[in-house]
């Protein structure tokens, strides 16, 4: 037995969970859907609610290939939902951990796919403000593209914007996923449609390193590092592409390109890419917020959460937190912002190498500490050693100033003049 939802839609198997809601599985009057029902504290905000019915025209007439449709908003007692196009496949977070990184033909043929979807929605003015891995969805009964790709199509617009209500959060507050939220957003600007550009290239990034360049720890330091540091390269990739990627991942939101010319662009680079592996760097350590939890009291550990997974949505059980997460956070001042080493601590490295600060480069400097210590006790004490032997040796010789030519001492310690 199914749930209604609405007069016009039945739900009837959940397929995910995230900190927005539910997606169901769903029967409309034109065949099979995809049922996003908001969470039920959304649902019961009035405010919220009315949001939601003023986008509502927007969210319908987004209409792209690339672009996961939106049929119908349903505000039904307590249901609020979204209904949409189903998609036969999977996201592309589940691919990504699936195979930790993807080669990079079809890690830009699924950006580029992307691109697209954003440059509609931006030509539309639509801003979607939370893209990451999570909302963007693979069909796989479409046709394979470049690198074995399955179409990206980009789903949930509106939805942070939707949940960015200005009683729930105000202007010091930040509304996005810690790793991909662009620097102007952190410092408090309004978000637009570059953020967009700035998230993607970090998706872009994420696909073919296996990791955010600027992720892992506390959110708070996560936030620091995509307004302070620079991104590191990515080593085996070409040097256009990456460049690509540096302008998409500047600072300053003027510098970055448009998402039509970042998808075209993309597709300018799939020759060079094309039967190229995935890149072969490790993945960076544990930050020390993390790694304290071993040096914790046995009562008072927690398990760490995953890398760049952080629990923010209240009340949330850790198996829907993941990282389908909205959060709210306080707007760091600028001097905490203006704190910290420049230069990413999640740099990529040869496979074997330790991380500068990590867990096993603290160890390893530890032990070298350890070692030269011990080296030096022994450097010492043969030093002393040696310095006993010269000075005995010069006691005993009979051409030293204490031999016969010059001043002795009694044996028995007693001092004498010189005989004359």
């Amino acid at each position: 037995m199914g749930r209604k939802i609405g007069s016009r839609y039945t739900a009837h198997q959940i397929l995910g969970r995230g900190s927005a809601g539910t997606v169901w599985l769903g029967e409309g009057p034109e065949g099979p859907v995809a049922i996003k029902l908001l969470r039920e504290d959304l649902a019961s905000d009035q405010e919220l609610v009315g949001r939601f019915v003023q986008e509502r025209t927007a969210l319908l007439s987004l209409d792209h290939p690339r672009v996961v449709g939106v049929h119908d908003l349903v505000v039904d007692g307590n249901d609020l939902a979204l209904v949409m196009d189903l998609v036969r496949g999977t996201d592309l977070r589940t691919r990504l951990e699936r195979e930790r990184r993807l080669a990079p033909e079809a890690a830009v043929a699924i950006v580029a796919d992307v691109a697209d979807a954003l440059a509609a929605a931006h030509a539309a003015g639509i801003v979607h403000r939370d893209v990451k891995p999570e909302n963007v969805l693979l069909d796989m009964q479409g046709p394979l593209g470049p690198g074995g790709a399955h179409p990206a199509l980009l789903t949930d617009f509106g939805v942070a914007k939707l949940i960015d209500s200005p009683r729930r959060t105000r202007a010091t507050k930040i509304i996005g996923t810690p790793d991909y939220l662009a620097p102007e957003i952190i410092e408090g600007l309004p978000p637009r449609a570059a953020v967009d550009i700035y998230a993607l290239a970090t998706v872009l990034y994420e696909l073919l390193a296996g990791f955010t360049p600027f992720g892992g720890g506390h959110p708070g330091a996560v936030l620091r590092r995509h307004v302070t540091e620079t991104v590191v390269p990515l080593p085996g990739i070409p040097e256009e592409l990456w460049q690509l990627m540096v302008q998409c991942l500047a600072k300053a939101p003027a510098s970055r390109l448009r998402a039509s010319e970042l998808g075209a662009r993309l597709r300018e680079q799939l020759p060079l890419l094309a039967g190229m592996p995935p890149l072969d760097v490790d993945e960076p350590e544990a930050e020390p917020a993390e790694e304290s939890y071993e040096e914790a009291a046995p009562e008072s550990r927690e398990k760490p959460p995953r890398r760049g997974a952080v629990p923010l949505v209240p009340g949330a059980a850790p198996a829907d937190a993941n990282r389908d997460t909205h959060t709210s956070m306080r707007v760091p001042a600028p001097d905490e912002l203006a704190g910290g080493a420049r230069g990413t601590a999640r740099a990529p490295r040869a496979p074997g190498a330790a991380r500068p600060g990590s867990a096993r480069h603290r160890a390893a400097t530890r032990r070298r500490r350890i070692t030269l210590g011990v080296a030096g006790v022994a450097l010492a004490a043969a030093v002393g050693v040696g310095a006993w032997y010269a000075t005995s040796g010069d006691e005993s010789s009979p051409s030293g100033p204490s031999g016969p030519s010059g001043p002795s001492a009694p044996a028995n310690g007693n001092s004498a003049p010189p005989v004359p």
